[in-house]
């Protein structure tokens, strides 16, 4: 069995015995209203079929508990670089630049998204295959390393995923497990990612969005 789909099935496992969500919408440390921080995401502009299985599943998970995402706020989150305020413009520009070298090398990603899966603070897609990713994420890392002395967040505990719906309230999570098991076996969307992009995310109103501040291309 693959480390993607030993995930999938230990998760979803856990999410039996889960009686309710947690609520995903606290202030992590640093955050706070009109504050923005600068990471490294994939995003999923002009992915039709990724946009077509995310809206037919959302469909079905309009349920209390649950705020849908946007599908032009699905992402996948790669790499924090730091607080807006906190970190220079040059040190952006270099560390952009240094991406931009590294991804350069390596080919697009070729994905699929799907089956569902659900944790406490959401649901997410499953991203297979794992590795690319890693390998993208690595070289951002390698770019941060180049320019500061240490890179924030650890190498390890990464796991690729793309949420479609994020835990609003301490629901209980019966109804929402008896819905996802009529989804978990729709079959996968597949997408091509093309670059590493940065960028400045905010929060509001219970929603991500952001500005893109520059792309590391991939085509290696």
């Amino acid at each position: 069995m693959s480390r993607e789909q030993q995930s999938l099935r230990q998760r979803w496992t856990a999410y039996q015995d889960l009686p309710v969500l947690t609520e995903h919408w606290y202030w992590r440390p640093g955050w706070h209203a009109g504050r923005r921080h600068y990471t490294w995401h994939l995003t999923f502009d002009h992915q039709r079929h990724l946009h077509h299985l995310v809206t037919g599943l959302q469909q079905h998970l309009a349920l209390p508990g649950l705020d849908l995402v946007p599908v032009d706020g699905l992402h996948l989150t790669m790499q924090g670089l730091g607080f807006t305020d906190d970190v220079s413009d040059d040190d952006v520009d270099a560390i952009v630049a240094e991406a931009q070298r590294r991804c350069a090398g390596l080919p697009p990603l070729e994905l699929t998204l799907g089956p569902v899966d659900p944790d406490a603070e959401g649901i997410g897609l499953l991203v297979a295959p794992w590795e690319p990713v890693e390998q993208a994420r690595a070289a951002i890392r390698d770019a941060i390393a180049a320019v500061w002395p240490t890179v924030p967040e650890p190498a390890t505990g990464f796991r690729p995923h793309v949420t479609i719906a994020y835990s609003g309230a301490p629901a209980p999570t019966a109804p929402i497990r008896a819905r996802l098991a009529d989804l978990r076996h729709l079959p996968p969307a597949r997408a091509t990612i093309s670059a590493a992009t940065l960028i400045a995310l905010r929060r509001e109103h219970r929603v991500y969005g952001w500005t893109t501040v520059a792309t590391a291309p991939l085509h290696g």
